[in-house]
């Protein structure tokens, strides 16, 4: 019973976080751009922003790799077509 009357207690930092950054409708501005002038850093701001560039190799590896399976199942098929005709041949 003890530990469900101080849960809350475990959530104060997000919610003050939370209650900080958020626009307040009399004001328009949030609180600590009131108090300090700043924002400050959000987890999501830690998030690299930029899309992630693929080195031309790996690009050329892919286009590789697509060739190859390509390839392969082409020979697979034709493996399954040389397979049908011989048992056909030596069961008629």
């Amino acid at each position: 019973m003890e530990y469900k009357d101080h849960y809350w207690v475990t959530l104060l930092p997000e919610v003050q976080l939370e209650y900080i950054t958020s626009v307040h409708s009399v004001t328009a501005k949030t609180t600590t751009i009131l108090e300090k002038g700043w924002n400050p850093l959000l987890p999501v701001d830690y998030l690299n922003k930029n899309p992630l560039s693929v080195h031309h190799t790996a690009k050329d590896f892919q286009t590789m790799w697509k060739t190859e399976c390509d390839n392969a199942e082409k020979c697979i098929v034709e493996g399954k077509l040389y397979r049908k005709q011989r048992y056909d041949k030596s069961n008629q």
